[in-house]
């Protein structure tokens, strides 16, 4: 199996869902963007987030909820 490559911590700080502008939650492991407010997870293709609502999968329901073991990504800059 391909190891999981780490995406530029920069691109992450400004990376949005583009349905609800909101935050995303980086998933290494499986190489995904979570938008938590949307349900959908966002895939990174060879380093390439692929920020396309029709690429996103819906979250499952365990995967969604409980957020205090979840590392969040600081919000864009300039935003509060």
């Amino acid at each position: 199996m391909e190891q999981p490559t780490d995406i530029d911590p920069k691109l992450l700080e400004i990376l949005v869902c583009p349905l609800t502008k909101g935050r995303l939650r980086y998933d290494r492991a499986a190489q995904e963007l979570i938008s938590e407010e949307a349900g959908l997870a966002y895939p990174i293709r060879d380093g390439i987030p692929i920020m396309l609502v029709d690429e996103a999968r819906p979250l499952r329901p365990e995967e969604k909820g409980d957020e205090k073991d979840r590392a969040r990504l600081p919000p864009p800059s300039g935003l509060p």
